[in-house]
């Protein structure tokens, strides 16, 4: 079973994919300044924008500080929004920068984690150089439901922030990868290549986890 539906089943669910005018009376809304737009604009964008935000802090005040700043941005500059992308996408660009810029702002003590350093090795001929455990059976087994939405979630929060980023957008909101690149300021093979790193090392994180599970289990029949 693909990662990606581990995350539709485990964290929030992928977002029904709509039309690109989704939101042209919210756009509407904002640019005559109705007095219920910035409401509007909360209700539609406000737990996924949190949710992206939340990724890239680490943290849950920051998190709320900038969907606060960003939305207001939003309000502010909607008249700076030329429909060369997609309403969301330029959204979500707003919110990753106050994001970063928060993250920047912020001294961090420790070391950020380093994906090479715990991806699984492969050979010269794109084949896993040791046993990969294969949990995806487990997935639809209730008792191990929780225990995997736990592991996923610590895993997620142990990506760089400029790899949670792109992993929500896409695995969680369902963003194509041009949508992600737009709102972000990447490159298309730039987003391709950072969500395929991050859903490996959630799959090793997975499988560490539920191969330790196993080894445990004679452990506590034995004692």
């Amino acid at each position: 079973m693909e990662l990606q539906v581990v995350l539709e089943r485990g964290i929030d669910g992928i977002a029904d994919r709509r039309r690109a005018d989704r939101d042209l009376d919210l756009l509407a809304a904002l640019r005559h300044r109705e007095p219920m737009a910035a409401e509007r604009l909360i209700t539609r964008y406000g737990q996924r924008a949190y949710r992206l935000a939340r990724r890239i802090t680490g943290n849950e005040q920051d998190a709320e500080e900038v969907v606060q700043d960003a939305l207001c941005t939003v309000v502010r500059k909607i008249e700076t929004f030329r429909g060369e992308s997609a309403f969301g996408s330029w959204l979500y660009r707003i919110v990753a920068n106050a994001a970063y810029h928060k993250l920047r702002g912020r001294q961090r003590r420790w070391r950020e984690l380093s994906l090479d350093d715990v991806l699984p090795l492969f050979d010269a001929n794109g084949c896993h150089t040791a046993p990969v455990a294969d949990w995806s059976s487990r997935v639809d087994n209730p008792a191990m439901q929780a225990e995997l939405r736990t592991v996923l979630t610590a895993a997620i929060d142990e990506l760089p922030a400029a790899y949670r980023s792109v992993l929500v957008l896409r695995d969680v909101d369902g963003r194509s990868n041009l949508e992600i690149a737009q709102a972000l300021g990447l490159s298309v093979p730039v987003v391709k290549t950072r969500v395929h790193r991050a859903r490996l090392f959630l799959r090793k994180r997975l499988g560490d986890s539920v191969t330790a599970r196993d080894a445990a289990i004679p452990t506590a029949y034995a004692s």
